[in-house]
C-alpha cells in the first residue's frame, strides 16, 4: 500500500501540466521536464527506502516515461506497429485506449518499483503490500 501512496503522490500531486506536456519531447525542454518530474517522483520514495532503492526507481521513472515504454509494449501485444490509437484499433475510441495506455504505464512503474523496493530496501516487501 506504500509504494501506490509514494506513486501517486510523485506521479499526480508533484507533477504539472508542463511537466506532463513536455516530458516524451527530444528536445532540452523534453529532457528538462522529464529529469524534473523523475527527481520529484522519487522524492516521496527516499523518505522510507535505501539510497539504491531510490536511485533505481528514479532511473526506470525517467526511461519510461521518456520513451513511453508503455507504448512499445502495447503496440507488440496488439500486433499494431503502426498504430495512431496508443496501439489500439482505430475502432477503440480514443478515451478508452488513453485511459489503458495510462493504466499499463502505472502497472510498470508499480512493478518496477516493488522490485526495486523487495530487492534493494532495507525492508521486507511486506511493508509495501
Amino acid at each position: 500500500m506504500l509504494q501506490i501512496l509514494l506513486h501517486l503522490i510523485g506521479d499526480y500531486l508533484l507533477q504539472n501540466d508542463w511537466m506532463a506536456a513536455r516530458k516524451t519531447r527530444f528536445d532540452l525542454e523534453g529532457w528538462l521536464a522529464c529529469s524534473i518530474h523523475s527527481i520529484l517522483y522519487t522524492l516521496p520514495f527516499m523518505f522510507f527506502f535505501t539510497a539504491t532503492t531510490c536511485v533505481i526507481i528514479l532511473i526506470t521513472h525517467f526511461l519510461i516515461d521518456k520513451f513511453q515504454l508503455a507504448l512499445y509494449w502495447i503496440k507488440l501485444i496488439n500486433w499494431r506497429k503502426e498504430s495512431t490509437n496508443y496501439g489500439f484499433s482505430d475502432k477503440k475510441p480514443v478515451w478508452v485506449a488513453l485511459w489503458l495506455f495510462v493504466i499499463i504505464d502505472n502497472s510498470f512503474h508499480l512493478i518496477i518499483n516493488y522490485a526495486a523496493i523487495c530487492y534493494f530496501s532495507l525492508y521486507n516487501c511486506s511493508c509495501v503490500q
